[in-house]
């Protein structure tokens, strides 16, 4: 009785009169406990019984202990209740495989008095056994093969009588609160060991001793512990070694180049490390590698440029120190499904050759030095679904072909199955979920960073481009990626309007377009995305009416479209009080439509909202303040740069050198720095620059003028135009703030290229 929707009594008692029953099936039905049970005793003797369903079936039924002849005993999601059966060892001497796995029994394991010669199998996980595994296990079941008590609440220390199974093959202790070491008795005595796991205990010490007989060895999971030293020499003698997980340990040294050598190796998972030192070359031999994760050390240099196995399907190397440029790694990896090399040290562009990973869905490059254009060839990945390029200086427009998907149908293919013979049995190890397995893909998304992987990753679909240096337009083409969740394109240089097809994003719940030059209105039809509940326009040059305050738009504050002033409407400034914009005057030209009358105050006053609000998003604070000094014409501007740690003042750059010494005390008083930290401003040829006697700057060249303070660089480009009537007419054409710290970068850009437009800015660079 397979897979039907019968409801059974679990007490078998309408089949107690067939006496020549022998062997009894029952699996995916319903069973129940049947409160009118008679007082009677079944006529038969089963040899194998087969149980597993659903449903709450209480104890384990009482007509098993009139059971003397089984041999095989499976007892599966049933939830069964009380103690560890020993009654069920003690009572059938010829069982060889007792089965209770994924029910509700309690209490500690318990043996039988006398050794069971015939057990082999011994399957009781997913219970809530506790205390310690009995120290005489070895003794009491020596033939045992297979052992799995996972996922219960066992402590303690491993016994080393389990090293007296000589023919254990499969040893599972996995998801217990265990201390202390693997015994030396168990790493010399199991000789015949296929695979050993023991992840997420509190085990510690070295992984194994120098003793070690190991050498049948195809899967080792010591994942989740707090073992330590580096990895083993020993396993270098394992031939048939296909898994090793030893992620969220406290390994160090470098990865050993023999690990080349070892031609069966499929899955090879040491994230969240200590492990230090370059990937070796040798990896390069691996051809049936199918997931590399090494995520989360201190691994540094470059990736071997012959590194790419024809198979591989997962590579996880975030959170290290590589460096150099992409170039053919991975070119010929055409089943390669994720590549995240997130939060690193890479440079270059990304190689052309992308195109060829045909099965390619999850693309995490982010917090890298990746610079170019994003090449066209992503949009021949037709089965992408989440990539993430932010925090790197990609330039140039966004392609108009990129396509996302999304995998909701689980996709057989990201499955394999992992065999061993044994005796002239292929043994079925275990059908592994590969997208599971070793670090998650972490994407940022609702302004938090969530951790994907397994099923639910198949039904993620995201965009990250922000913190980059891309420009033009939003192309109008992304707003038909309609199975989309998260699209993130910030801290660019984009202009236009919002493209209104994004009312086409249904499935959206997190969209941030802040930090461009984004102009027009925001498309009123945006409201219709239900799902939406994540949402920035922050510091653009939007104007006209916000969305109307209904569905998700009601949830929304003022900070989703501040720092655009001439937005108004809920939650924003009421539209009905709003006054015009200042007029600027134009007056008589001189060099076409870049001369002019502009009005200084309102120019000042919006220049200090913007740069100030920008830059605090990277962590640096700029502010730009006027000089109003009478000797000071025509007026110039003077950075402050900041850590917003607030511990001390990195660094205070100082006014023009136009300042008499007073002024310049005042001023860096003003700002909260000190005297001696203000350093006189000189050009390239480091002359004084820009005294009153300065003559005009001739039209359309440019000043380069720069500051040092320890690690804390400042330039400013100064592009303008100085006209004969020096009191009346300004016009600059380009400022540029570049303030960088190490390695973090935060530049701005104030344009005013012509009196008939407001000024933007603009903000790029890495955010910190």
């Amino acid at each position: 009785m397979l897979d039907n929707h019968f409801r059974i009594p679990i007490s078998l008692q309408p089949f107690f009169n067939h006496s020549k029953l022998k062997h009894i099936y029952v699996k995916n039905n319903e069973f129940y406990i049947d409160t009118n049970i008679e007082s009677l005793e079944p006529t038969f003797q089963l040899n194998t019984l087969l149980l597993s369903g659903c449903g709450d079936c209480g104890a384990i039924p009482n007509f098993l202990y009139s059971q003397h002849d089984l041999e095989y005993l499976y007892l599966l999601h049933l939830n069964l209740t009380g103690e560890f059966p020993i009654w069920l060892l003690e009572n059938n001497t010829r069982l060889k495989t007792l089965s209770l796995v994924n029910n509700s029994l309690s209490g500690p394991i318990e043996l039988p008095a006398h050794s069971h010669m015939s057990l082999e199998g011994l399957y009781i996980s997913k219970n809530f056994l506790d205390g310690y595994i009995p120290i005489e296990i070895g003794a009491s079941l020596p033939s045992l093969r297979e052992l799995n008590i996972s996922k219960n609440s066992l402590t303690g220390s491993i016994p080393p009588s389990i090293g007296d199974m000589e023919l254990l093959y499969s040893l599972d202790l996995s998801h217990n609160n265990l201390s202390g070491g693997i015994p030396k008795k168990l790493t010399m005595g199991c000789s015949s060991l296929i695979s050993l796991i023991l992840s997420n205990n509190n085990l510690q010490g070295q992984i194994f001793s120098e003793e070690f007989s190991l050498f049948q060895l195809e899967e080792l999971q010591l994942n989740g512990n707090h073992f330590s030293g580096s990895i083993p020499k020993g396993l270098s003698h394992c031939p048939s070694l296909f898994s090793i997980d030893f992620s969220n340990n406290n390994l160090s040294g470098r990865i050993p180049s023999w690990m080349g050598n070892m031609s069966s190796l499929q899955e090879i998972i040491m994230s969240n490390n200590g492990l230090e030192g370059s990937i070796p070359i040798d990896f390069c031999r691996v051809q049936f590698l199918l997931i590399l994760d090494l995520s989360n050390n201190n691994i540094s240099g470059s990736l071997p440029s012959c590194f790419g196995p024809r198979h591989i399907i997962h590579v996880h190397l975030s959170k290290n120190r590589l460096e150099g440029s992409l170039t053919t790694q991975f070119c010929k990896s055409s089943s390669l499904v994720t590549l995240d090399l997130s939060d690193n040290q890479l440079s270059g562009n990304i190689p052309d050759c992308i195109n060829m990973l045909g099965e390619l869905s999850y693309l995490i490059l982010k917090n890298n030095n990746l610079e170019g254009k994003i090449p066209f060839q992503l949009c021949k990945l037709q089965k992408l679904s989440l990539i993430d390029l932010s925090q790197n200086h990609l330039s140039g427009r966004i392609p108009s072909c990129l396509s996302l998907t999304t995998d909701e149908q689980y996709n057989e293919d990201y499955n394999h199955i992992a065999s061993a013979p044994v005796g002239g049995t292929i043994f079925i190890l275990l059908f592994r979920d590969t997208l599971s397995l070793g670090e998650p893909v972490h994407f940022t998304t609702k302004n938090m960073a969530y951790s994907y992987n397994g099923r639910l990753l198949t039904y993620m679909s995201g965009m990250d481009l922000s913190c980059n240096k891309l420009i033009g337009e939003i192309p109008y083409e992304i707003g038909h990626l309609s199975k989309i969740h998260a699209l993130n394109l910030s801290h660019n240089f984009l202009v236009g309007e919002i493209p209104s097809t994004f009312s086409n994003l249904k499935q959206i719940e997190s969209l941030d377009l802040s930090y461009n030059n984004l102009s027009g209105k925001i498309p009123p039809e945006l409201v219709d995305l239900y799902f939406l509940s994540t949402f920035s326009v922050a510091y653009n040059n939007l104007s006209g009416k916000t969305p109307a305050r209904i569905r998700q738009f009601a949830t929304f504050d003022g900070n989703c479209y501040q720092g655009n002033p001439l937005l108004c409407g809920e939650p924003m400034k009421s539209c009905s009080t709003t006054s015009p914009p200042p007029m600027i005057q134009e007056g008589p030209t001189q060099g076409g439509e870049d001369d002019g009358f502009i009005d200084m105050g309102v120019f000042y006053k919006q220049q200090v909202l913007e740069v100030r609000c920008a830059l605090r998003v990277c962590g640096i604070e700029v502010k730009i303040r006027m000089a109003k000094g009478r000797h000071v014409k025509p007026p110039f501007y003077h950075p402050t740069a900041r850590l917003m740690n607030r511990k001390r003042l990195l660094s205070l750059l100082s006014p023009l050198a136009t300042f008499s010494p007073g002024e310049k005390k005042r001023w860096g008083k003003e700002n909260g720095g000190e005297m001696s930290t203000v350093l006189e401003v000189r050009d390239e040829r480091r002359e004084p620059l820009l005294h009153n006697s300065s003559p005009p700057l001739p039209h359309g060249d440019t000043t380069k003028i720069q500051a040092f303070s320890n690690n804390i660089s400042a330039t400013i480009y100064q592009q303008q135009y100085i006209s004969n009537n020096i009191s009346a007419t300004w016009n600059p054409l380009l400022l540029k703030i570049c303030i960088s710290n190490k390695t973090h970068v935060a530049e701005s850009c104030i344009v005013h290229s012509s009196p008939k437009k407001l000024f933007y800015f603009q903000q790029q660079g890495v955010c910190c």
